[in-house]
């Protein structure tokens, strides 16, 4: 592995201002439709070799914006995200490998609709280095794909006229911008 521009050992959190957690997903067949999550957080500590570091990170189901309300709510509902009874989505990493230079694998636990799931994010360090308020901030770029139905994400709505065709995809890609802030003492 190389070396790593200001690497230090200790506890991150995220800073949800300068993050963001966002999906993707085919809709229709033909074309993509992105969203994010708006109110998440969680909490990044790297040990004394990145491969001891370690992620916690929640997310609040019900912040989910596509940019259309109609559509968030149908996701809401319980034919998607059954918000109501499935309040969060929380990821707990098991371990870091590094693949190349600065790119890692982050293997974890996912929990989606009652469901626990391995996960593999390919994450990319963005760099660390000092923040305008004399603190120290890291920043990261992630992403997986996950396949919906795995966690009883079933809706299958198949488009009208077609004998093949689904309203959604069943692949699902993650993509995270995360940034954290480090905490002293």
């Amino acid at each position: 592995m190389t070396e790593i521009p200001g690497y230090v050992a200790g506890k991150w959190d995220i800073d949800p201002v300068h993050s963001e957690v966002g999906f993707t997903v085919r809709h229709m067949m033909v074309s993509k439709v992105r969203g994010t999550f708006d109110k998440f957080e969680g909490s990044i500590v790297t040990g004394e070799k990145p491969e001891d570091s370690s992620v916690t990170a929640s997310v609040e189901m019900s912040s989910i914006n596509t940019k259309n309300e109609q559509r968030d709510g149908d996701i809401r509902g319980a034919a998607f995200l059954d918000v109501e009874t499935y309040p969060t989505m929380t990821f707990t990493s098991t371990g870091i490998r590094n693949v190349e230079g600065d790119g890692f694998l982050l293997d974890g636990d996912l929990s989606l609709k009652g469901v626990t799931r391995p996960v593999t994010f390919e994450v990319e360090l963005n760099g660390i280095g000092p923040d305008a308020f004399g603190g120290t901030r890291i920043g990261f770029s992630a992403i997986t794909e996950i396949n919906r139905k795995d966690f009883k994400v079933s809706y299958d709505g198949p488009i009208p006229g077609t004998s093949s065709g689904v309203v959604v995809s069943d692949k699902v890609t993650v993509n995270l911008e995360i940034e954290g802030v480090l905490q002293q003492g």
